[in-house]
């Protein structure tokens, strides 16, 4: 499985509402697990103009059919190839 980051442009998203969010999450949740292939959604992160979703599945092809199937809109597709953070400084 890979992991990947989705750039979805939405704008005023970070105004949304806690509603909003919520009925955003139980979007992805729903079609995350009616998908039948293997995938999970870890986390999403809201700026003021976008969000950025992380993802595990087999391949891109599978991340757009999640968002197809959801109707979410996608900007961008990348594969994360390596995660660095403070423990990585030694």
């Amino acid at each position: 499985m890979k992991k990947f980051i989705v750039e979805r442009k939405l704008p005023g998203a970070g105004n949304l509402t806690t509603k909003e969010l919520e009925d955003i999450s139980k979007a992805f949740s729903s079609v995350t697990s009616n998908f039948g292939k293997p995938f999970t959604w870890l986390q999403s992160f809201i700026t003021e103009d976008k969000i950025y979703c992380i993802h595990v599945a087999e391949n891109e092809g599978d991340i757009r059919e999640h968002a197809k199937r959801g109707n979410f809109h996608v900007h961008m597709v990348e594969e994360i190839k390596v995660i660095i953070d403070p423990s990585n400084a030694g």
